[in-house]
């Protein structure tokens, strides 16, 4: 009896065993314009290209430029009734995903023409791909692991900071074996073990857009990509003027 009693007591203690979030803050090391106009909801580079995913009824895209001059290549915009959110390239491949309409878009990647669509079970908010798999968020605290060939959900995980369900997950970006997420309506982003769903870190980004440059428009930060030429982390937000490649430090490092 003593020692089933010990288990009950370690379940019980079990959310409060997690580990502790490491904190981080950043350094602005290089900006490039963007049009005011993107109301960012996905971001990716490769190969060169910037791809975006911009929202909104009536405004939704897929934009392709040429990275890092900034060029506009080529640009789709979608139905009326569609608002465009998180995208993610896979192969020769590109993904979007719609917020209310329960579908994800899929097009060919070099004219971005459609192809076709997958149904999907809710909203669609961020996606990001780890290489094999999609992975997108819905608002809730779930990341959802799909098959880009079937477009089926074949696991999800919780995510959970310091044992509470994290909700409002958005924009995503694999980055070296983690998840990075944009935390909506806030100034952050906080990394995910991808098969534990555990928050390890959290970046706060405060302070990222100076208020001299914002409008009446200017939205929230929102859009993460990874630069796999060199591994440099760009930021962004909606209706923001630049895009912000910034280094991740720990809390309370000196800035220069």
């Amino acid at each position: 009896m003593a020692v089933a009693r010990f288990f009950i007591l370690l379940l019980c203690l079990a959310p409060a065993l997690t580990l502790a979030v490491e904190k981080f803050t950043y350094r602005v090391v290089d900006k490039l314009p963007q049009s005011r106009d993107n109301f960012v909801q996905g971001l990716q580079i490769i190969d060169d290209h910037l791809y975006v995913s911009t929202g909104n009824y009536g405004k939704s895209h897929l934009l392709r430029y040429q990275f890092p001059e900034g060029t506009l290549l080529t640009s789709r915009k979608l139905h009326p009734r569609i608002f465009a959110e998180g995208l993610t390239v896979l192969g020769d491949r590109v993904y979007q995903l719609t917020w209310r309409n329960r579908a994800m878009l899929v097009y060919e990647r070099e004219q971005l023409e459609l192809l076709h669509s997958f149904p999907i079970p809710g909203e669609g908010w961020g996606m990001t791909s780890d290489g094999q798999q999609l992975i997108y968020s819905d608002g809730s605290d779930k990341l959802h692991f799909l098959s880009p060939q079937s477009g089926r959900i074949e696991h999800s995980i919780s995510v959970r900071e310091e044992g509470r369900p994290l909700h409002r997950l958005n924009e995503l970006e694999w980055v070296e074996g983690a998840l990075w997420a944009n935390v909506w309506q806030s100034n952050r982003v906080v990394i995910i073990n991808p098969r534990s769903g555990e928050v390890t870190g959290s970046i706060d980004l405060n302070g990222l857009l100076p208020g001299n440059e914002r409008r009446s428009g200017t939205d929230v930060l929102n859009g993460i990509a990874r630069n796999p030429a060199d591994g440099g982390i760009w930021v962004t937000g909606k209706r923001w003027p630049w895009l912000y490649r910034i280094e991740v430090l720990p809390k309370g490092a000196d800035l220069p």
